[in-house]
């Protein structure tokens, strides 16, 4: 890509994000119109030891961060002195412990869709239920987050609990990892998370924003282990090496940096993101709504010492993991761009509903004892009905999401923004303003997680000035006008969820 017009601006005419992904990470460079300049991005390894047990190699994930940052910088023609700072976004839960002195991880990274803390879930839930935590940190004691992964680690790995208690060992989500990284590791390296990452812990007092004590005593995790809770927007230290100087100044946990990057900064706009999993989330304003329907409160963001701002989420776990499973395991389709037109060979899913609760199901029934199911297959089914049914998966776990939110928030969605990877498939997107029966909203700019992290560490540095000068940044590609007959629509909703309870009660 060629090199762009450079502006006479002294602290830098760009800002980069480093965006680290559950399947690769990518470094995006933007100017001040929002507008991509550069983009480099490779996938890391997936790590599956046993069933339900999901890792990462996190010094695989920290030089594929290298590669990529290099990678951009190159194909813009740029150096580090033409950032004008840098944002790190995130996969949100997925567990990083490593060692301070030596700078490498205790073990591999245990990934946010890893089940294996389920015996740990289920204990701490027998006092109390499952909502035993929900009132300080806006969570359902889940095997999702990062609490519980950090308790496993520590009862499972030889010696580790007392280097944790003497400090010796540090834990981060992966945001926390890549700062500490980026800005000296073993020299100086800076230990922060911030407040949208430090949600998805189960160990963050919601209103305080600080951890809370009384979670770390239950879990058995010690204080010395855990990074500073700062803002999504701040200059958390400088960069060295590739980035040597550049303030690193943006952290916001991937789907809160989507909502920031689509301009959600009202209550009442919502955006959901298709990658892996699907992330449905709506800004609720200054105050924490308490979910009622099985999802999530939590921070949207923090912009420097203003007070944060709060969101509902429901997240979902298997979307496009789905598509890569009809890839990598049934071998139905070469690419993932295939399965539209696969789905397209039928006219319809002929019946067959498939429910992917691969690692149970999140949002809005935080089953862990579900496992995927497909109804409804005559010897009429054919290849072509799996991944049309495959897609209606996605639009139906949505749909699922929105009436959750309707009735907690009381608000009604008038139009959904989208973004992520399968955003691109139009049929998908079709039917997913066809069961909502609202518009959906795709931008011409599909960054929005990398953009909303740049965003947040632009604004830290004074690159953007106010939070409202970015919405004339964001600019819409298409439109989906729903055009199901409602009736229609309602039948099959209900075979969906029909379907959905025969998931249930798998796992014994």
């Amino acid at each position: 890509m060629a090199r762009p017009a450079r502006s006479e601006d002294p602290i830098g005419s760009y800002v980069g994000a480093l965006d680290q992904g559950t399947t690769s990470t990518r470094f995006v460079i933007f100017d001040h119109g929002g507008r991509v300049v550069a983009a480099d991005q490779k996938e890391h390894e997936q790590i599956f030891p046993r069933p339900g047990w999901v890792e990462h190699d996190a010094s695989e994930i920290w030089q594929r961060s290298l590669g990529v940052i290099r990678g951009a910088l190159e194909k813009g023609g740029l150096t580090a002195g033409d950032l004008a700072a840098v944002g790190v976004t995130n996969q949100r839960e997925t567990t990083v412990l490593w060692d301070r002195g030596s700078g490498r991880p205790v073990h591999n990274a245990v990934v946010w869709q890893d089940t294996r803390t389920d015996r740990i879930c289920s204990e701490l839930a027998a006092d109390g239920g499952q909502d035993r935590f929900r009132e300080r940190t806006g969570l359902p004691v889940a095997t999702y987050f990062s609490g519980p992964k950090v308790s496993w680690l520590l009862e499972n790995v030889e010696g580790l609990r007392p280097r944790a208690e003497a400090g010796e060992v540090l834990f981060g989500t992966v945001d926390s990892w890549l700062i500490w990284n980026l800005t000296g590791g073993t020299t100086g390296g800076v230990h922060v998370t911030d407040v949208t990452n430090a949600s998805r812990t189960m160990l963050m007092d919601l209103r305080a924003l600080r951890w809370d004590d009384a979670i770390l005593s239950t879990l058995g995790i010690p204080a010395a282990m855990l990074p500073a809770i700062r803002p999504s927007s701040y200059v958390y230290g400088y960069g060295v090496g590739v980035l040597e100087g550049v303030p690193v100044a943006g952290d916001l946990g991937d789907q809160q940096a989507a909502l920031f990057g689509q301009t959600c900064f009202s209550p009442g706009e919502a955006k959901n993101t298709y990658g892996t999993g699907s992330f449905l989330l709506l800004n609720t304003g200054a105050e924490p709504v308490a979910s009622k329907s099985g999802l999530i409160t939590g921070p949207a963001c923090q912009i420097g010492g203003d007070p944060p701002t709060y969101m509902l989420e429901g997240s979902v776990a298997i979307t496009g993991a789905l598509v890569q499973w009809l890839r990598d395991n049934l071998r139905v389709i070469g690419s993932s761009a295939e399965v539209e037109t696969l789905a397209r060979t039928v006219e319809d899913n002929g019946g067959v509903y498939f429910v992917p609760a691969f690692s149970g199901l999140f949002a809005p029934y935080w089953r862990s004892d579900a496992r995927g199911v497909i109804c409804g297959l005559t010897r009429y089914a054919n290849a072509g009905h799996l991944a049309r049914a495959a897609l209606e998966a996605t639009a139906w776990q949505s749909k699922e999401v929105v009436d959750a939110m309707s009735a907690d928030s009381g608000m009604q969605l008038s139009s959904l923004k989208v973004d992520g990877a399968m955003v691109a498939n139009d049929l998908l997107m079709q039917f997913q303003a066809d069961v909502l029966g609202v518009p959906v909203i795709r931008p011409t700019v599909s960054e929005t997680t990398s953009l909303g992290s740049a965003y947040a560490a632009g604004l830290a540095v004074g690159f953007w000035e106010h939070i409202e000068d970015l919405r004339s940044n964001w600019s819409m590609d298409r439109t989906f006008e729903p055009s199901l007959d409602p009736s229609a629509r309602d039948r099959e909703y209900r075979l969906w969820k029909k379907a959905v309870t025969r998931a249930f009660d798998w796992v014994e």
